[in-house]
């Protein structure tokens, strides 16, 4: 059973149902369930699949395309091994020509996985694909050609983008996120993980919605017992998969990871000029690849601040995961503190800090529940924040908010994002600052819109007089799901 992924279901149950030729492209972050959610959608439709092998040579890849068709095929001989990729989509075509395939109904698949590991240098493995593609594959209406990727950046230029052979050619396309809290959640019961959404939301800012991270949780553990285990023993699961994440979907990936580790230190976002300033890459070609590729493979994402342009865009880390490993792996080194060193940070200043700065985050992801729980889900918005930085010679005061939500209905909602255990309460000196806060954002901005005053916490917020004065709208972390 596939947990969540409601959308993408609906797109390749459509692509099964096609009387046509389809060609689906499936790319995201590595992790994220992709090979899943092909496998366990089409399964007995697949009649031939293989999988690209990380920096391995073309006679390799050749090797492996050989043993899949003998595979494929059933009948435990493994084919010569072919002298080209044309000479193996020559293999392939003759495959699903014979007697064996005529008989079988419905679409078939062909699946290529980690299809960029396949595109060797001097390989000639995209032309050949194209080749396959207009001169046979468009052609079947009963095939179902689909390609995987987890180097997104590469999938798009080369295969979604593609400016050749297979330019406009795709019929389909899934770029696969990590889950939902919701999605979550559901994941998690089909493991049979009993936890309370409360801890369903401390394990998402450790892990974000991966599910392979999430796979590493076993029953009858707290949240935190999972990370402490998972995170911090000798031989947890994601003790060094920061390292392994990175160098198998960049080239060069240590400038990814100066871009992230960077961000990983800011609150508020940075633009593109701060970060290549504080990292010492050049401006170019180089630096807007490796922007993109974060980007696109959903490690980074990037928006325009509340009355700002395009130009002004900042960048902010999204990947829960990798921000954990900055903040609470790499500090180790290699050192692994064992069992219990999660535990014990319960109640630290710094881990609070880092969980109300993560929790906003995880907010920021989940706009469309927000918005849901407000009742403007159908209303068309603009999200961003917004910062007011006095001059230096000012003795007035600065001012942040977190999210803000700018309604076409001639309505903003200025939210507050607060991490609490319990109900949050406003007391007179924050009551002071959130009017002092709203006020300003009026005056600065000079926007005549409504301006609603909304708190998103996991338990509400306390009644009390400040409370009723000046809170419009709630988001608790039912809202969330």
């Amino acid at each position: 059973m596939i947990a969540g992924r409601q959308d993408e279901i609906a797109i390749l149950n459509k692509a099964l149902a096609s009387d046509e030729a389809e060609f689906i492209a499936v790319y995201g972050r590595r992790r994220v369930g992709k090979t899943y959610l092909v496998k366990a959608f089409f399964h007995d439709h697949i009649c031939f699949e293989m999988v690209g092998i990380f920096n391995a040579e073309l006679k390799e890849q050749l090797s492996n395309f050989a043993r899949s068709l003998g595979k494929a095929s059933g009948a435990g001989i493994i084919p010569q091994t072919p002298a080209s990729w044309q000479e193996a989509f020559s293999q392939l075509h003759v495959w699903l020509e014979s007697p064996a395939l005529k008989e079988k109904r419905g679409k078939k698949v062909v699946f290529f996985d980690e299809l960029p590991w396949l595109n060797t240098p001097r390989s000639r493995f995209l032309p050949a694909l194209e080749n396959f593609w207009n001169s046979y594959g468009a052609a079947k209406r009963d095939l179902a050609l689909v390609v995987c990727g987890s180097a997104a950046s590469w999938m798009i230029q080369n295969v979604v983008r593609s400016r050749g052979g297979l330019h406009n050619r795709l019929t389909r396309q899934i770029r696969l996120l990590p889950f939902t809290l919701s999605e979550t959640e559901q994941f998690l019961k089909l493991k049979k993980i009993k936890l309370t959404r409360m801890q369903i939301i401390e394990l998402y800012m450790a892990f974000g919605g991966v599910p392979y991270y999430l796979k590493q949780a076993e029953p009858g553990l707290s949240a935190a017992q999972i990370i402490d285990h998972v995170c911090f023993t000798k031989d947890g699961s994601l003790r060094n998969e920061y390292d392994q994440l990175y160098a198998s979907l960049f080239e060069e990936s240590h400038y990814h990871s100066k871009i992230v580790g960077l961000l990983a230190k800011t609150r508020k976002g940075l633009t593109r000029n701060e970060l290549l300033h504080n990292t010492g890459i050049s401006s170019g070609g180089t630096a807007t690849k490796i922007l993109s590729e974060l980007e696109e493979s959903g490690f980074i994402d990037s928006f325009v601040p509340f009355g700002k342009q395009a130009k002004d865009a900042l960048f902010r880390l999204s990947d829960e995961f990798t921000r954990f490993h900055f903040d609470w792996i790499k500090p180790l080194g290699k050192r692994s503190p064992g069992s219990g060193h999660w535990l014990s940070l319960q109640n630290q200043p710094k881990k609070n800090t880092w969980a109300g700065f993560t929790f906003e985050a995880l907010c920021l992801k989940h706009v469309p529940k927000i918005k849901e729980s407000l009742g403007i889900a159908s209303v068309e918005t603009t999200e961003s924040s917004w910062r007011y930085i006095p001059e230096k010679d000012s003795s007035g005061k600065g001012a942040q908010i977190d999210l803000l939500i700018d309604r076409k209905d001639n309505t903003i909602n200025l939210c507050e994002i607060k991490f609490t255990g319990a109900q949050f309460v406003i007391d007179a000196r924050y009551a002071a600052e959130l009017h002092s806060k709203s006020t300003m954002f009026r005056t600065i901005t000079g926007t005549r819109k409504n301006i609603f005053l909304t708190f998103i916490t996991p338990f509400g917020v306390a009644k009390n007089k400040y409370a009723t004065e000046l809170v419009v709208n709630e988001v608790t972390m039912e809202g969330l799901f």
